[in-house]
């Protein structure tokens, strides 16, 4: 006589729904603008000449950005990466919401590897700013959505201890993002990422 597994979602109060949320919203975004200049990415490789509507000036050009090598370092457009990602993630964050607990090897990994997409994404935004004198805006926003999708992943992981750490460590980190932290240095870098952008290109 067979038996068949009966899945239990963990209590509500365990779930970090809001964490979650922030990671599905901030992935769909990414999803669309990854959706969006893969689309120019077609665009661009048929029509180097192509001009698009976030084109607003030579300082303010997706097609600027789009045609610079780093646009496609791994010989790709890059925002194909981001149709990769972002169904992962969203299927994520829409099952941690249902109540699924994922194992520890498996949301390791997914820092990880969400580790480099955000490092990557830093590296890009530093090449459009320093190197390539233009801001695309859509890759603006897979910058700043990167970014949340990573501070809510890693506040979920320390909660749950993921990552092994000490139980002083533990308690410690868990305090600090009992007092939103965290959220402070997300506020912090985005803010000094305006100032930026304001003095450069506005």
């Amino acid at each position: 006589m067979s038996t068949q597994a009966v899945f239990v979602p963990l209590p509500r109060q365990e779930r970090h729904v809001g964490a979650f949320v922030e990671m599905l919203i901030s992935s769909l975004l990414s999803l669309v603008a990854s959706l969006v200049l893969s689309a120019e990415a077609i665009t661009l490789a048929a029509n180097p000449d192509a001009v698009f509507s976030c084109d607003i000036s030579a300082k303010i050009s997706c097609s600027v950005v789009g045609t610079s090598w780093q646009a496609s370092l791994l010989g790709f457009p890059n925002a194909f990466l981001g149709l990769i990602a972002e169904p992962v993630v969203i299927t994520i964050a829409l099952a941690s919401i249902a109540g699924v607990c994922f194992p520890r090897w498996f949301m390791n990994a997914a820092q990880v590897v969400y580790a480099a997409g955000l490092v990557f994404a830093y590296w890009l935004l530093y090449e459009a700013y320093f190197n390539i004198g233009a801001l695309c805006p859509w890759c603006l926003l897979v910058t700043i959505t990167t970014t949340m999708v990573f501070a809510s992943m890693t506040r979920v992981n320390i909660y749950r201890n993921t990552f092994g750490l000490s139980e002083r460590l533990h308690a410690r980190l868990t305090r600090l993002l009992d007092l939103w932290i965290d959220q402070y240095i997300v506020i912090l870098v985005f803010a000094v990422l305006g100032a930026m952008i304001v003095v450069k290109y506005i």
